[in-house]
């Protein structure tokens, strides 16, 4: 009996296992339709997920169904932006409630999300993205339960967002707020109509309002236990604690939500009166270790809103920022800030967002015998502003890091002393009435040190004086170094408070004079720059990181107009050094334009005018360049642009002139993409000398025509015209000489140096060796000692490693067959006139007549036909060249034998006779 319930019971727990694994996979289907289907057709949105799983399992006896990177992208006017993603959602529910029926509501205990991402965006015409809710002609209930109609209903027990990120942006009233590596979590009964939520939250928090910084990733932490009353929309905070950086601060109040209305009433303090609370608002990056900093003195810092928010409604407010005869010190810092006032009050008295006030009545502290303060008061800061403020002060910089942990790698050195007033509304500043503001005020600093990690070498300021007047800012004097680097800078900037209120440019004149002006002392080399996430919404984004590694591009700023009279006895770039450098440089349009520049270089004289763009995303330039009597050897050895025009002009010594144009891309450190240049070249060369051991393509060629000695090439007044395009350069044909010989180059080559080179030349026959020049000398005609052959020579490879091939041997056989020829045809018309006299002195006036008819006696006719014979069978000459041993002297034909023997029997019988 008893084996027998042990049986019923394993076969009970089987089949329960069985149907838990095996109801899922039933379910699965109606889980994904009624989440999808439900969420869709109540929002003007696309909402999607890649995959859905649902167990019964890991939360039994409640199922968990799991969504995965879930995203709800935005329609018109926000079409395809992000509002939400996540990489992953998991619902806990009850069992029973995966058997509903349809129409029915499932409830929901439990949310967790991971990795999500809110970005709310507002519109400058006030839509906004999340506003995706569609009109339901259904009526609302209000049970103490959050619930759709036939969806699902939220009676949690507790909830968790892990790792999330969120972002407002409301480009109408510039504002941008966000909260990165946020982790929330509260835990409650959300089912009943009055309960309480115990929160925990942790995030940074960003802050960026008309663009000015008011909070950059500023950690926040807060701890509250959230009094929840839904039959009145009533939330209240009933026991809270808040960190924000280093700063603790405890809470109380109330949050009503009303149908027209959001009241609000909530007061905060500061949880102690410690100074160091004071240190606490500074970054923990700046302020450091400040539970070591020993503090007297109090600070404190309260506030209260109270009032009604609508839409032209915002609570009334009062913060109190408070300090008196504060200081502080850190332990392993020898100086101590001390006689710390404040005294700032941030109101708002009527609730009209315009109305807010900002009153500095005292803020001063002192290091040593250094003083400096500041008083203001800014009313109707939403409104047209109002603005009075005075700063004064002598302070030695050097004591600022004795007293305060600056950031690692940055030292001040120097003495300021500054005394400026200002006074203006913001109409003035709109309307563009400068004159009525009254700034005025002077600044200097002497021996001024700024050194930091951003910084090549360390900066180092002589003297800085700066007046103020209401349009203008004089720069009176600005001397200084860094490097090797010196400069001398006055002048004048204009619209100064058009620049800082009305987004409008910076009009300035400067003269700028150095004796040294070393490019190479500000460069530094490439480190990995942070990219936030741009505001607003991205198209696909669901985790979020905090940034990537890119490298920083060089940009003109847009808001710059202004014009540089410089002068400099050297200027430094590189490997090259330019002297005596004058011209005028004008900023303006995110373009850098150069013109009337003089400069001595290479022993020579550059003149050259060009910009420089960055408003494209590749930045370009154009520039002319005038040279005239430079180095060749050295400019074409030392700049890279022209080495790779003519690589081997490095081998020439002399001087030569030039006109160039070239336009082209930069890379991101300014200097030219090769690929995509393109120009023009003329250039006239004045050089006697050449080193072609230097040049391996001399080198080859001279291999490859032995009888030329390149050293010995006539390159006097050698004039060259190029092209380049797309980093391709093409030589018109030049021509050089050696001695008797006239060499035509022409050709091209990239800018990697693949070479494609032709030189034609007309050769001489007396260079191309001993055995042609005697056969010539056996012709014993003065008309063949002029004789010469066309040889191409075809240069290819590179010009490191360059392949040279040559026609001459050809060339050389056909001359020497042209002198067989020639030699073969003296012999014949040699022999033919041999034939001819004899001949004539043979028949002569001895010849008879026929004297009946006057025709040629028999004798004369066969002599006739003798000598036609030899001149048929000369004319006919054969084609076959035959040498004769070394000296080429040709075989005897078949001409010749045939004319011996008939010239032999002839002499034979004469002498007979």
């Amino acid at each position: 009996m008893k084996n027998k319930i042990l049986k019923i019971v394993g076969v009970f727990v089987l089949l329960v296992l069985a149907v838990l694994i095996a109801t899922p996979f039933f379910l699965k289907g109606k889980i994904i339709d009624l989440i999808k289907i439900n969420v869709n057709k109540n929002v003007n949105a696309t909402f999607d997920f890649s995959d859905a799983d649902l167990s019964l399992l890991k939360s039994f006896p409640n199922a968990e169904v799991r969504l995965d990177d879930i995203v709800l992208l935005n329609k018109a006017p926000f079409e395809g932006d992000t509002l939400f993603a996540a990489k992953q959602l998991s619902l806990v529910i009850g069992i029973p409630e995966l058997f509903k029926g349809a129409g029915e509501p499932i409830g929901v205990k439990d949310i967790t999300l991971d990795e999500a991402l809110v970005a709310i965006q507002v519109d400058t015409e006030g839509n906004a993205n999340y506003d995706i809710a569609l009109e339901t002609t259904q009526p609302e209930v209000n049970d103490g339960q959050a619930q759709t109609q036939d969806g699902f209903v939220f009676n949690l027990a507790s909830y968790a967002i892990n790792n999330s990120k969120f972002t407002y942006y409301d480009k109408g009233a510039k504002i941008y707020f966000e909260l990165l590596e946020m982790s929330h979590s509260g835990t409650g009964d959300l089912s009943l109509a009055q309960s309480k939520l115990d929160t925990h939250t942790k995030a940074l928090v960003s802050l960026e309002m008309d663009s000015t910084n008011y909070l950059n990733k500023n950690k926040i932490a807060l701890d509250a236990l959230l009094g929840i009353d839904l039959t009145t929309n009533t939330y209240s905070f009933l026991e809270n604690k808040a960190l924000v950086n280093q700063l603790p601060l405890v809470f109380d109040g109330f949050i009503k939500l009303n149908e027209e209305n959001q009241e609000i009433a909530i007061n905060f303090k500061t949880a102690s009166s410690d100074f160091k609370n004071f240190l606490g608002v500074i970054p923990e990056a700046y302020s450091k270790d400040i539970q070591e900093v020993t503090t007297t003195g109090a600070f404190t810092l309260s506030g209260a809103f109270k009032g009604i928010v609508d839409e032209t409604h915002i609570p009334k407010f009062n913060i109190a920022i408070k300090s008196d005869n504060a200081s502080f010190k850190y332990p392993a810092l020898p100086k101590t800030v001390r006689n710390i006032f404040m005294d700032i009050a941030i109101t708002n008295t009527t609730g009209l967002v315009e109305d807010t006030a900002v009153s500095i009545k005292n803020t001063s502290f002192q290091i040593d015998d250094d003083t400096f303060s500041l008083t203001s008061q800014i009313e109707q800061l939403m409104g047209n502003t109002k603005v009075s403020a005075q700063a004064a002060g002598k302070m030695n910089l050097a004591n600022l890091e004795k007293a305060y942990p600056i950031p690692a790698g940055m030292h001040l050195k120097g003495m300021l002393d500054a005394d400026i007033s200002t006074a203006f509304d913001l109409a003035m500043i709109e309307n563009k009435q400068y004159e009525r503001t009254r700034t005025e005020g002077k600044m200097r600093l002497n021996n001024f040190v700024y050194e930091s990690e951003d910084m090549a070498n360390p900066v180092l300021l002589d003297a800085v004086s700066v007046t103020f007047n209401p349009r203008t800012v004089s720069l009176n004097e600005f001397k200084g170094k860094t490097g090797t680097t010196d400069f001398k800078i006055n002048g004048t900037i204009n619209n100064f408070l058009g620049y800082l209120f009305n987004d409008e440019k910076v009009l300035g004149d400067f003269n700028l004079n150095s004796d040294t002006f070393n490019l190479n002392d500000f460069m530094v080399a490439d480190t990995p720059a942070k990219s936030n996430d741009s505001k607003g919404a991205n198209k696909t984004e669901v985790s979020t990181p905090e940034s990537n590694v890119s490298t920083q591009k060089i940009k003109i700023p847009a808001f710059l107009e202004v014009v540089f009279n410089a002068s400099a006895t050297k200027v430094v770039y590189d490997n090259i050094t330019l002297k005596n450098v004058k011209g005028t440089l004008k900023i303006a349009d995110e373009t850098a334009t150069l013109s009337n520049m003089t400069s001595s270089v290479f022993d020579g004289v550059l003149a050259f005018n060009g910009k420089v763009s960055t408003k494209d995303a590749a930045p370009t330039f154009s520039m002319n360049l005038g040279m005239k009597e430079m180095q060749i050897a050295e400019t074409f050895k030392s700049v890279s642009l022209f080495k790779a025009l003519a690589p081997i002009a490095q081998v020439l010594q002399g001087l030569f002139n030039s006109e160039m144009s070239l336009s082209g891309n930069l890379k991101d450190d300014f200097t030219p993409n090769l690929l995509s240049l393109s120009g023009d070249v003329l250039a006239n060369l004045m050089t006697k000398e050449i080193k072609p051991e230097n040049a391996p393509v001399l080198s080859a060629l001279g291999d490859k025509l032995n009888f030329i000695d390149l050293k010995q090439l006539d390159l006097k007044e050698l004039k060259t015209k190029l092209s380049f395009k797309d980093g391709l350069v093409s030589v018109k044909p030049f021509k050089i000489n050696y001695k008797d010989i006239a060499i035509n180059i022409s050709g091209t080559h990239n800018f990697d140096q693949k070479l494609d080179y032709k030189a034609a030349m007309e050769v001489p026959a007396k260079y191309l060796g001993a055995d042609v020049n005697n056969f010539i000398a056996k012709l014993n005609d003065p008309a063949m000692q002029n004789i010469s052959i066309p040889v191409t020579a075809n240069i290819g490879g590179l010009f490191s490693n360059p392949q040279v091939t040559t026609d001459l041997s050809s060339s050389v056989q056909r001359l020497t067959s042209d002198l067989v020829r020639i030699q073969k045809n003296k012999l014949l018309n040699k022999t033919k006139g041999q034939a001819r006299d004899f001949l004539s002195d043979y028949l002569g006036d001895k010849s008879e007549k026929d004297s009946s008819n006057n025709n040629d006696s028999p004798k004369k006719k066969n002599a006739k036909n003798i000598l036609g014979a030899i001149l048929s069978e000369s004319d006919g000459r054969d084609t076959v060249l035959l040498k004769r041993d070394s000296t080429l002297a040709p075989k005897s034909s078949k001409v010749e034998d045939t004319a011996k023997e008939i010239l032999g029997g002839i002499f034979g019988k004469k002498k007979k006779e």
